[in-house]
């Protein structure tokens, strides 16, 4: 699956890479072994969340760096530091949420504005994860979509038990719309979605204040922030009549 990441990654040089959820570091022994034929090696700096899968790697003498950290809460880098970033069998457990004042949204969106912020323009990130189900694949790719990605969902063996879905982002290099198809084309099973130009339309448009465009996107910036919000309905930003009695 590694390998797979690289092959989307398409990098062509030696990069800095940011491993999320690196685990005990086995991505990052490849990534530290690709062949200058092929682009590499790579520098890479590896992130989880589980201390004990870290000291695996520490004995493993692994050429990384390691951070100990909850990439639910955001990723603690100056921006545009990396020029990639790869991730295998792990951000499906951001829509985790262990308390109620805690929310899936709230994580996604910390972690993906974080990610985008810390990768430079032009950069490169790949995903690979096993969701739920359609629900949570659509709540992922959303989450990287309104940090402003350019995201692309590729499916391996579809239709088996050993599909394997990887999400393909890009963050723009101002050189021209629809980047993303940079990474995935000549793939035809592949569903891309740029919403960068659609989101700051909506910005644009605003709406007046109290009306439900107003409305949904107070709403939107408080899930960007990590806060529980109540779901919206037909009803929300409808006027009501006043009743005198």
């Amino acid at each position: 699956m590694t390998h797979r990441a690289l092959d989307l990654l398409q990098l062509e040089s030696p990069s800095l890479i940011i491993d999320i959820g690196c685990g005990s570091g086995l991505s990052g022994e490849i990534l530290s072994s690709i062949s200058p034929s092929y682009g590499g090696p790579h520098m890479w700096i590896g992130m989880d969340i589980s201390a004990s899968m870290l000291d695996i790697a520490l004995q493993r003498d692994v050429e990384g760096d390691l951070l100990l950290t909850d990439v639910g809460q955001g990723v603690p880098f100056r921006p545009g530091s990396f020029d990639a970033a790869i991730s295998i069998s792990a951000i499906q457990w951001l829509c985790n949420a262990e308390s109620s004042d805690v929310s899936p949204q709230g994580r996604l969106s910390r972690f993906f504005n974080g990610l985008y912020a810390s990768l430079r323009r032009g950069g490169r990130a790949v995903c690979q994860f096993y969701p739920k189900n359609e629900a949570q694949r659509s709540m992922i790719s959303g989450a990287a979509i309104k940090a402003g990605f350019g995201a692309g969902i590729l499916e391996d063996d579809p239709g088996t038990k050993n599909a394997k879905y990887y999400l393909v982002l890009t963050v723009g290099s101002g050189e021209g719309q629809g980047d993303i198809t940079n990474i995935v084309k000549n793939m035809g099973d592949v569903d891309v979605e740029d919403a960068r130009r659609r989101s700051s339309l909506i910005q644009r448009s605003g709406g007046k204040k109290g009306s439900r465009a107003w409305i949904m996107q107070k709403k939107a910036q408080m899930e960007r922030r990590g806060k529980v919000v109540k779901a919206s309905s037909k009803y929300t930003g409808r006027s009501r009549r006043r009743v005198i009695f």
